[in-house]
């Protein structure tokens, strides 16, 4: 199994699918690399050799793409900022509601998690 930035990628895809599981390369930057890394697009991840798979790596940091811990610790960064300035996105953040705009009323439940019954018990 190839290893880029340490993540194991899956063998079993290509290339240029195989490198979406790097968390900050989605398609069209897969495609990129790739396409500019000169690699056969129909090539396997499994078959990839030291040499190609260092190609690789070069180029994602020559180009200067943002991935995996840097990108996590960036966007973790940026929420912070926004509830630290204590703005409305920064409010919603921490209050673990949908940021963008979206109703709460009825929907929301893959953010706000399972409905919580609120009711009265009644003595027997």
């Amino acid at each position: 199994m190839a290893r880029l930035f340490g993540i194991d990628i899956p063998g079993n895809k290509k290339v240029e699918y195989a490198l979406r599981s790097l968390y900050g390369i989605g398609p069209s930057r897969a495609r990129d690399i790739v396409a500019s890394s000169g690699l056969d697009s129909n090539l396997h991840a499994r078959d990839l050799n030291e040499t190609q798979l260092s190609k690789l790596s070069n180029l994602i940091d020559h180009k200067k793409y943002v991935i995996e811990g840097d990108l996590r610790q960036e966007i973790a960064a940026n929420i912070k900022r926004l509830q630290a300035i204590r703005c409305y996105r920064g409010m919603r953040h921490s209050m673990k509601l949908p940021v963008r705009g979206q109703r709460t009323q009825t929907n929301a439940r893959t953010r706000k998690g399972g409905r919580k019954t609120v009711g009265v018990i009644r003595k027997k």
